[in-house]
């Protein structure tokens, strides 16, 4: 048995997982957000991340960025490698993907935050 806590919702769950053969037994859920993120965590972990990026801006040395939708969690290391070795030399502005289908995920990287335009 395997023990969660749901992120879900504001209720942080306190979850029991189980597993019996290609079923799982989600107990402890107070909604069903709950059962479905147990077997999502179990069977398939995705995370969204959120971090920076460098930029040749004095102004505006780092850009924060984020994940568009959530990533297979085994491949937030190698996201983290890429995301590292950029640096942006052009104004950005919020919603602006930065990666395009990372890692072959489907999912985009995008700026959350649009750079100082005219030093202001």
């Amino acid at each position: 048995m395997k023990e969660l806590v749901c992120i879900v919702c504001p209720n942080g769950c306190r979850l029991q997982v189980s597993q019996k053969g290609e079923e799982f037994e989600v107990m402890g859920a107070k909604c069903p957000k709950g059962k479905e993120y147990a077997i999502n965590e179990m069977t398939d972990p995705r995370r969204s991340i959120a971090t920076t990026v460098r930029t040749i801006f004095k102004e505006c040395p780092v850009l924060p960025v984020r994940t568009k939708g959530d990533i297979p969690k085994d491949k937030i290391f190698a996201l983290m490698e890429i995301i590292n070795k950029i640096v942006i030399d052009k104004k950005i502005k919020r919603g602006d993907v930065i990666l395009p289908n990372v890692l072959d995920s489907g999912v985009d990287v995008i700026a959350t935050s649009s750079m100082l335009q005219n030093g202001r």
